[in-house]
């Protein structure tokens, strides 16, 4: 990735006012062209962005005078952006709680290696944030091992319990009678959407493979603030809510887990901004695991209390489903787009549909906008919106119509990805009208992202999530865990790919990417959300290597979310003022004004090697000698260059590095 330039101060402070909202003038390219925004366009509004901005602005329930300020700018850049890029050279992580990060950064600090950061980071997040991850969850990670200069992808994420047929389901009431996609006939929630916990399995292969402590070691940090608490921060409150659980039929009433209320509630309420929290219970079942490995989860007496709970509530999961679970180590899907190879995750994951989308975006360029690249056109002009929403909907018709587990049903990624096959699809598109989505779906989600790098030059792109918040809303008692909810997203129509069948995956919503160029750089990225995820991936890419966007401002900068089974269009509020009325006469149907709760969390690294080193197929330590733990030639070098980090500024994340 090329360096970023920083925006002109005098050309980004002439703001053009002539509908009462700010613009920023395309920026003439020196090494990037059309950089962030481009010339003002006159759009017709009915509600002001200071007055949508005030209408959100209640800490503590009240409108404070501070509401109506107006956003201060940074002393140089572009000034919108939120903060500079971190920066160092011995470790870096990023992810969307400061706690979380900094419990990552202290096991780099102890010697330990990008792998056993990541898993620190995800145990702690377990705590921090709860609603979103856990180690009953799902979890997949790419991996670049500096070792051997190669790209390893793990998949740790959970199948479908024994007595988890289509016929049950139906005897139950359950039924998909129209196919909408993901989830079509499934509970949200609640015991039937239990599929094995997966997660721990995960972080134990990989400290196995790739790390160099123990669970002893990296689940510390987690257990300190689960017996000692800390204080939850404003967004984790916001998002703090404990769900109510779907029955076995259709028509049960929906109630609340009272051992989910137990462990995860102060006195039966969420806990306000500033409270103390702190869950025993989940410091015994990681102490546990300290002493007795992940067995004590699959076949141990965690197991037991995992069977007993789903057979109390109706649920089908067997012993034999946790002791035979096995992660799986899967190839990436990968594609080239401007000078990078880049990779996401193959199915059952949605990653692979950023692929996609970037191969459209490549081969139909011209056509779209004339003749021009999206560098050229700019991110002010709704062309560009226009064609990168375009994009999204080819590749999620694709998506939505073939994914399902690999193991199960033929996926044809490997054809889906050619280059030959986007550039059949550029006549499908119309640069002067929006045109309906051939195949629906969605599907929400609730999740973690994060990214760790070492000393050594290994650098990991990690996702982790209980699908929804909460996930089923059930929590295992005594052990302070709740169950994910990932079978929400199986299909109940017969024949389709990703119905429900035991011991199957279900169709992912989980992203995690990486990048490469041929000078050694290395860009882990993710971007959580739903189905936001891999189009939320497609746009900070295109604000990167189109654009020239830093990793910090390229979360910055205003993204969309669309729903493919609806075609509503949303747009955080200064993109929406800038060309919804031109996207509205593009015949996109429901363009909807949104803040960033939709747009999804972003985190991002990226290793950059020093001038001259001879780093061609990624980081490698500065001492030239093999990048393993405790080499006693190279106890205190550090990487061969340096890492930059970007955090999304809709979460309460940070990138620590030192």
């Amino acid at each position: 990735m090329k360096a970023f330039t920083s925006c002109s101060k005098s050309r980004l402070s002439s703001r053009r006012r002539s509908d009462g909202i700010a613009r920023y003038p395309k920026i003439a390219a020196a090494v990037f062209a059309a950089l962030m925004v481009g010339p003002g366009i006159a759009v017709s509004q009915t509600t002001s962005p200071g007055t949508a901005t005030r209408a959100v602005c209640s800490p503590g329930g009240e409108q404070l005078p501070f509401c109506d300020g107006v956003r201060g700018d940074r002393a140089e850049g572009w000034l919108p952006q939120t903060r500079s890029e971190v920066m160092s050279r011995y470790g870096m992580v990023t992810t969307s709680q400061p706690l979380a990060a900094q419990a990552g950064l202290r096991i780099l600090m102890a010697g330990g290696n990008a792998i056993d950061a990541a898993v620190a980071t995800a145990a702690t997040l377990n705590l921090v944030e709860p609603m979103n991850v856990g180690l009953a969850a799902d979890m997949f990670a790419i991996v670049y091992s500096a070792k051997d200069h190669k790209i390893y992808q793990i998949n740790a994420s959970g199948t479908a319990p024994s007595g988890a047929t289509l016929d049950y389901y139906n005897s139950l009431g359950w039924q998909c009678t129209t196919d909408t996609g993901p989830g079509c006939g499934m509970p949200s929630n609640g015991i039937l959407a239990v599929t094995v916990p997966a997660a721990l399995k995960g972080w134990d292969a990989m400290l196995k493979r790739f790390g160099s402590m123990t669970f002893k070691d990296v689940l510390q940090p987690a257990i300190d603030y689960a017996e000692n608490g800390f204080p939850v921060s404003e967004r984790i409150s916001h998002d703090w809510s404990i769900p109510s659980m779907r029955g076995l039929h259709p028509s049960d009433a929906r109630v609340k887990d009272p051992d989910t209320i137990a462990a995860w509630t102060i006195n039966g309420q969420s806990p306000l901004p500033g409270q103390i929290f702190k869950n025993p219970d989940l410091a015994h079942t990681f102490r546990l695991i300290q002493q007795q490995g992940a067995d004590v989860f699959y076949e141990g007496e965690i197991a037991k209390a995992i069977v007993a709970k789903s057979t109390q509530l109706g649920g089908t999961m067997t012993l034999d489903d946790l002791a035979k679970y096995q992660v799986e180590w899967q190839t990436p899907a990968m594609t080239t787009y401007q000078g990078r190879t880049v990779y996401e995750l193959p199915p059952p994951s949605q990653a692979w549909a950023t692929l996609e989308m970037l191969n459209i975006l490549e081969q139909c360029s011209s056509k779209m906008l004339g003749g021009k690249t999206l560098a050229e056109v700019g991110p002010a002009s709704p062309a560009f919106w226009h064609f990168l929403i375009e994009a999204k909907k080819l590749a999620y018709s694709d998506l939505y119509h073939y994914n399902g587990d690999p193991d199960s049903v033929n996926v044809p990624v490997a054809d889906l990805l050619k280059k030959s096959y986007a550039a059949s699809l550029c006549s499908q598109i119309n640069p002067n009208s929006s045109t309906p989505s051939s195949v629906k779906g969605n599907a929400g989600s609730d999740t973690i992202v994060l990214s760790t790098a070492d000393r050594w030059g290994n650098v990991v792109s990690w996702v982790n999530s209980n699908y929804a918040s909460f996930g089923s809303g059930i929590t295992v008692p005594g052990y302070g865990f709740v169950l994910h909810n990932r079978g929400a997203l199986f299909s109940l129509w017969p024949g389709h790919n990703n119905v429900i069948a035991p011991h199957k995956h279900p169709f992912n919503t989980l992203s995690a990417g990486l990048a490469t160029q041929p000078n050694g750089s290395v860009l882990a990225f993710q971007l959580m959300g739903g189905s936001q995820q891999a189009q939320g991936h497609m746009q900070v890419l295109v604000n990167m290597f189109d654009l020239g966007a830093n990793l910090q401002a390229a979360t910055d900068m205003a993204r969309f979310s669309h729903d493919q089974a609806s075609d509503r269009l949303q747009l955080e509020s200064e993109l929406y003022y800038l060309v919804k009325d031109d996207l509205l006469a593009l015949g996109h149907p429901d363009v909807e004004l949104a803040n960033g709760s939709p747009m999804g969390g972003y985190q991002a690294l990226l290793f950059t090697p020093s001038a001259g080193a001879t780093a061609s197929n990624g980081p490698v330590n500065a001492c030239n000698t093999p990048a393993a733990l405790k080499n006693p030639n190279c106890a205190s070098q550090p990487v061969a260059g340096y890492f930059r980090a970007g955090s999304d500024h809709r979460k309460d994340g940070e990138a620590v590095g030192f």
